[in-house]
C-alpha cells in the first residue's frame, strides 16, 4: 500500500498546477464578478475550457474513459491531488470538465448507455458541449431512505410517463444542462413486484421535455448557486421506451457506480478548501494583533490550527486509501461501502470544524465575502446532509464493523482472565 505520487500523477498534477495558477487564479475575480452581473457562464469560461482541453486537462476524473475519448484517463489515486487543487476554486473543475454531478453522470452512461443513448447524451458530455444533472432527492421522502421516493414512472404501451416533484437538484439551472437522469418508481412491469431495492428505474429526460418544470433555484443557507440546486417537478412527462438507462429496478445498483467515485472527488476538493482554509487562518493568526500580541501567539489559536493540520492530514489518509482500494480491487464491495461512507462522513465533519475555526480566526470578516471562507462553510454544512445524512452512513460502517466481529467470534477469548487462570498459568513448552 504505497499512497506516493507516482511519477506520471505527479506530472499530470504539476500541469494542472500550472495552468491553474496561470489562468485559473487570475481570472477568479472576474468569475465572481461576472456572475454578480447576472452573466453565466462567464463569456471567457469557454475559452479556458479549450485551452485546457489542448493540455490534456480534460475528464481526468474518469478512470473508465476510452482511449479514442477527448481527455486523459487517470485512475482514482492519480486524479485525487488534482482534485484536492481544484477545490480551491470552486468553479475549476468545470475547466477540466470534472465538474459535478456531470463527472458522475458520465461514468454512468460510460457503464450502461446503449450505443444510442452514448451518442445522444455521453459524447457531447466528454466533449464539454451540455452539462448534465441527477434528479434523485425529493421534498416528501426522506433522503435517509432512497427506498421511499415517491417519482413515479408507468407504461403505456411504448411510452414512459413520469410524474413527481425533485428537489436540491445540483446543476439544473445551468443554461447548457439538457439532461435529468431521473430516479423513479417502477410501478408497473417486473420491477414493482421485486424486494425494495429493485424497484426503482432511471430514465435519461431532456430538460425541454414537455412537463418538465424547473420552478425554483434554491438557496443554500442563503447562497444562491448559479448553476442552481433546483425544485422540479415532473408532471405527464413522455418519453420513448428508449429513454430508460440500463435495467428496469436496477436505479440503486448503477446510482453506486457514480456515488463511490463521486464522494472520493467531493472529499478531496473539500480537503483542498479546507487547506486553503489552514492557510488563510495561519496568515490571518500571524498578522493580526490582539491585546498587544498576534493571535497566532494564543495557546487556543495554536491548538485550532493543531487539530486542523492533524485532521487534514487524517482525512487524506483515509481518501487515498479508499481510492487504492477502488483502483486495486483489494477490497470486497461490503468494505468499499463502508469505506465509502467512512469518507463521506470524515470530510463532513472536517470541513464543518476547519472552517468554522478558521472563520473565527479572521472574526466578522471571515463570514463576509471578502474571503471565500463562508461559501466553504457552507458547503461543508451541506456535506452532512448530500447523498444522505450522516447517520445513514455511521450506520453503514458500523454494520460492516459488527459484521467483521461476528465472523471472528470467540478469537478474543483469549485477552479475558479468570481466577482459575491467573492460579494455573500455562506452563512454557
Amino acid at each position: 500500500m504505497d499512497f506516493s505520487t507516482s511519477e506520471r500523477a505527479r506530472l499530470w498534477l504539476d500541469k494542472a498546477k500550472a495552468f491553474f495558477d496561470r489562468f485559473l487564479l487570475p481570472h477568479n475575480a472576474a468569475w465572481h464578478h461576472s456572475v454578480a452581473q447576472g452573466v453565466f457562464p462567464p463569456p471567457f469560461l469557454e475559452d479556458l475550457k479549450s485551452l485546457a482541453k489542448e493540455e490534456g486537462l480534460w475528464n481526468l476524473c474518469l478512470p473508465y474513459l476510452p482511449t479514442d475519448a477527448p481527455g486523459t484517463r487517470l485512475s482514482h489515486q492519480e486524479y485525487a491531488p488534482i482534485a484536492e487543487l481544484l477545490g480551491r476554486l470552486p468553479w475549476a473543475s468545470e475547466v477540466f470538465n470534472c465538474q459535478a454531478p456531470d463527472s458522475g453522470n458520465m461514468e454512468l452512461l460510460l457503464h450502461y448507455a446503449s450505443p444510442a443513448q452514448a451518442a445522444q447524451w455521453l459524447q457531447p458530455l466528454l466533449l464539454g458541449q451540455m452539462r448534465s444533472a441527477f434528479a434523485m432527492s425529493e421534498p416528501d421522502a426522506a433522503s435517509s431512505d432512497p427506498t421511499s421516493l415517491q417519482t413515479t414512472l408507468r407504461r403505456e404501451g411504448d411510452t414512459l410517463v413520469l410524474n413527481g416533484r425533485k428537489w436540491f437538484i445540483t446543476g439544473a439551472a445551468h443554461p447548457d444542462c439538457r439532461l435529468l437522469i431521473v430516479m423513479c418508481r417502477d410501478t408497473d412491469g417486473q420491477a414493482q413486484d421485486l424486494e425494495r431495492h429493485h424497484q426503482h428505474s432511471l430514465v435519461l429526460v431532456p430538460m425541454d421535455a414537455p412537463g418538465v418544470h424547473v420552478l425554483r433555484n434554491i438557496p443554500m443557507l442563503h447562497h444562491v448557486a448559479p448553476e442552481g440546486h433546483c425544485e422540479i417537478l415532473l408532471q405527464n412527462v413522455r418519453l420513448p421506451q428508449r429513454a430508460l438507462l440500463g435495467q428496469a429496478g436496477a436505479a440503486f445498483v448503477m446510482a453506486q457506480v457514480r456515488l463511490g467515485p463521486g464522494r472520493i472527488h467531493h472529499g478531496m476538493r473539500s480537503i483542498g478548501q479546507c487547506e486553503l482554509a489552514l492557510a488563510l487562518a495561519c496568515e490571518r493568526a500571524r498578522e493580526r494583533h490582539s491585546f498587544g500580541h498576534p493571535l497566532s501567539d494564543f495557546a487556543n489559536v495554536q491548538d485550532w490550527i493543531a487539530h486542523a493540520r492533524m485532521a487534514i492530514d487524517q482525512a487524506r489518509l483515509l481518501l487515498l486509501q479508499t481510492a487504492w482500494r477502488l483502483d486495486s480491487g483489494q477490497a470486497d464491495a461490503e468494505q468499499l461501502r463502508s469505506d465509502i461512507a467512512a469518507v463521506k462522513v470524515v470530510i463532513a465533519q472536517l470541513q464543518s470544524q476547519v472552517l468554522d475555526r478558521a472563520i473565527q480566526v479572521f472574526g466578522a470578516m471571515g463570514m463576509s465575502p471578502d474571503t471565500p471562507l463562508a461559501y466553504f462553510w457552507s458547503w461543508g454544512r451541506a456535506l452532512h446532509l448530500m447523498d444522505g445524512p450522516d447517520e445513514v452512513h455511521l450506520r453503514t460502517v458500523a454494520r460492516h464493523a459488527l459484521a467483521q466481529s461476528r465472523a471472528h467470534s470467540g478469537e478474543l477469548a483469549a485477552y479475558f482472565t479468570t481466577p482459575e487462570q491467573l492460579r494455573s498459568p500455562p506452563r512454557i513448552q
